[in-house]
């Protein structure tokens, strides 16, 4: 199918193509996915409603056609009145409070806070969604959070120990806690993306990495999910025998392949 992208977006994959306007909240808009999933959306025909916690990045979102909204996913009101502003029909979660340079020193502090946003944040997120009357809840969790077993691992395989004394607990314990709330919520269709270990612009890892997946993919993956697929749980990685993306292939049309043109 020939892509309908303009110029500043063109990519080469046969997934992507126009099918109708959707009203979207994008929260996280200005972080590494968000950054290359806007255009994505934009390109599409949607009408995106995007968040940035800095001011400063709000100019770059109208830029690229997104209404910016400056909020904290922790401030609940301030949220909730944004959500429902926005009147989304659509409601993607693409937020991580993590740096942009990875420091080995600061890690464990880190994935706290990511975990707290998980918990958290995403909690405020499911309740502005269920006010606002949004119909489907997009949300990023990890692909890399399987109790050891048997790989591939398939959706339906379980997570690693949330246990204290457990390696990773932490991480667990947020991505156990956002899944649950996206999945559960009964007003909304909950659809949870399992993404690998990121590489590309303005992420960590390198395409070496167990289970990786470039953010291009990743943006492709939300931006399918806008559409299509039913709610559960999907993983998102490249197909290098970590995990099995055979659910995403046929349910979303997920091609790991995927990439900006630029």
């Amino acid at each position: 199918m020939t892509s309908t992208a303009g110029p500043e977006v063109a990519c080469r994959s046969p997934q992507y193509h126009r099918e109708f306007s959707v009203r979207i909240f994008l929260a996280g808009a200005s972080g590494s996915i968000g950054r290359r999933l806007t255009p994505l959306l934009i390109a599409a025909g949607h009408v995106v409603t995007g968040t940035t916690r800095s001011a400063a990045r709000a100019d770059d979102l109208k830029a690229l056609g997104v209404t910016p909204v400056v909020v904290d996913v922790f401030d609940a009101k301030a949220l909730l009145k944004a959500v429902v502003a926005a009147r989304p029909e659509i409601v993607i979660h693409q937020l991580t409070d993590l740096p942009d340079v990875l420091d080995p020193a600061g890690l464990a502090e880190a994935l706290a806070r990511n975990a707290r946003l998980r918990m958290e944040g995403t909690a405020n997120l499911a309740v502005a969604t269920h006010t606002a009357g949004a119909k489907r809840l997009i949300a990023q969790s990890i692909a890399f959070a399987y109790a050891p077993g048997p790989e591939p691992h398939a959706e339906a395989d379980p997570l690693a120990s949330a246990e204290p004394d457990a390696p990773g607990a932490v991480s667990t314990r947020g991505v156990l806690a956002l899944e649950d709330i996206v999945l559960n919520t009964p007003t909304f269709e909950g659809i949870v993306l399992r993404y690998g270990r990121l590489y590309g612009p303005g992420t960590w890892n390198t395409p070496n990495a167990r289970a990786p997946l470039h953010v291009d993919a990743a943006a492709q993956a939300a931006l399918l999910a806008v559409t299509r697929g039913a709610p559960g749980v999907y993983n998102i990685a490249e197909d290098d025998g970590a995990v099995t993306i055979d659910k995403a292939r046929r349910e979303l049309g997920f091609d790991p392949a995927f990439r900006l043109a630029s």
